[in-house]
């Protein structure tokens, strides 16, 4: 609590712009390979992963700086996780 933490924004550009909030999924340097629930990415330089099973809302006013963005592979396998977690059956 009180750190600044690493995020990857999941909402799209229009809600984005319109809405007060963003939705994002945290990266995290707790690898767990196992866990089908997490993206496998680098960020900064170092290895991390992207928590799907953390997804959650933050106020556009909590973001501070652009550090990365994720690679075309990297933004459609984390498409596809969302989806396969929070999609419909």
């Amino acid at each position: 609590m009180g750190k600044t933490r690493p995020v990857v924004i999941v909402s799209d550009d229009l809600r984005n712009r319109l809405l007060q909030t963003v939705m994002v999924c945290p990266l995290t340097s707790q690898l767990r390979p196992q866990w089908r629930s997490r993206l496998p990415v680098r960020c900064a330089g170092r290895r991390a992963e992207v928590a799907v099973d953390q997804i959650r809302v933050l106020s556009r006013a909590r973001l501070t700086r652009k550090m990365a963005h994720l690679k075309g592979a990297e933004a459609e396998a984390l498409r596809r996780l969302i989806s396969e977690m929070y999609g419909q059956p």
